[in-house]
């Protein structure tokens, strides 16, 4: 398969790839979306949505499918396909999938980011079941429940902060003696009368069946003992599904694509979503930055073609 005619292609398709490519749909421009397989980003893994505007109550894996089937009847046409290899040197830029390449005169990229977890079955298991990754998505879930948090950088003491306005108690959990995120936010962790913090100390197995009912903890010493959760919040980062563009467009020193509004480093190739956004890591948020980076390549074709 060789397509050498292509508008507008979209590597991703999450909330951002699915945005761009509905309104780049609309303005006429026949989008491609090379989905990615699995397709549908984060949202797959999220169980219920109570934070994105229009539904009260909606699973991930729902809201990213009516994402699809909008755009879809826009006419976008979505190949779930891995993206292996890109070529930016010369246009129409070069996108080479496992079944052929894919030439376009514009790129969007909407890869995400993924939430980096401690890689123990138990966590796996109950995942959407009380491990989670993002306070702000779903701290509302533990009113006035116990919940501890994983971590020692700045992302951990943001997540153990928002959780205070919701659960009764955080213990945040950390295999070091000393936290290695910002003093201000070290600061306002260690001040707050909900959290108290647990050093030296890894997470061995997150125990319950159907959902978190604790804890093992192996302390630097060896010891186990046992912690009461109702929930366990992982924050030891998040890793951008970049690597594909090493050497092709400018990346900061963690991953995530350095953009200017949308452009990347290079004339055409734009991006939007979490690939970009470090800081929000929302639905509503790769959904607007998709939206952005679909109307500068728009405005872009509209120069060159």
């Amino acid at each position: 398969m060789d397509n050498k005619g292509e508008n507008v292609i979209i590597i991703g398709g999450g909330p951002a790839g699915m945005a761009a490519a509905i309104y780049n749909a609309r303005a006429g421009l026949n989008p491609l979306v090379l989905a990615g397989s699995p397709p549908g980003g984060q949202l797959t893994l999220t169980t219920e949505v109570e934070n994105y505007p229009g539904f009260e109550s909606i699973m991930g894996p729902e809201l990213i499918q009516k994402m699809r089937n909008h755009a879809l009847k826009f006419g976008t046409r979505i190949l779930d396909k891995n993206v292996v290899k890109v070529d930016f040197s010369s246009k129409p830029f070069k996108l080479t999938t496992p079944d052929g390449d894919f030439r376009s005169k514009a790129v969007i990229i909407t890869t995400g980011a993924k939430a980096l977890w401690l890689g123990i079955e138990s966590e796996t298991k109950l995942r959407g079941k009380g491990v989670t990754a993002c306070a702000t998505c779903d701290g509302f879930f533990f009113r006035n429940k116990v919940v501890g948090v994983v971590g020692g950088g700045d992302t951990a003491m943001e997540e153990a902060f928002t959780l205070t306005k919701f659960a009764s108690k955080v213990y945040v959990i950390h295999r070091r003696n000393e936290f290695r995120a910002s003093k201000i936010m070290q600061d306002r962790v260690l001040k707050h009368p909900k959290i108290e913090v647990i050093w030296n100390s890894a997470v061995e197995e997150v125990m319950g069946e159907m959902k978190v009912e604790g804890v093992k903890l192996r302390s630097a010493d060896g010891k186990v003992s046992e912690l009461k959760l109702d929930g366990l919040f992982i924050a030891i980062g998040h890793k951008p599904d970049t690597d594909l563009f090493k050497g092709h467009i400018e990346l900061d020193k963690k991953g995530y694509i350095i953009a200017n509004q949308s452009m990347t480093s290079v004339e055409g190739v734009f991006a939007g979503g979490d690939c970009v956004d470090y800081r929000y890591r929302q639905a509503a948020t790769a959904v607007g930055l998709g939206v952005a980076a679909a109307i500068d390549a728009e405005r872009y074709l509209e120069k060159v073609l």
